[in-house]
């Protein structure tokens, strides 16, 4: 029998298709380098989910019911 390609997968960095096997020690990144700058942006908090902010007048409203 012949064995299955493995599958590949986008390299979260560069978009670069990338083996998911264990043969790729830097998976799911394509090279040592994307794994690196990806976890310096996380590092450094390049990362971040938006937040809706809100308006003072709500929140004053919000926090004067809860008395």
């Amino acid at each position: 029998m012949t064995a299955a390609p493995p599958r590949t997968v986008p390299c979260p960095r560069c978009g670069a298709q990338a083996p998911y096997a264990p043969e790729n020690r830097w998976r799911p990144f394509c090279s040592e380098r994307c794994r690196t700058l990806d976890l310096g942006a996380w590092a450094s908090e390049a990362y971040r989910i938006p937040v809706a902010e809100r308006d003072e007048k709500e929140t004053e409203e919000g926090s004067a019911g809860k008395l």
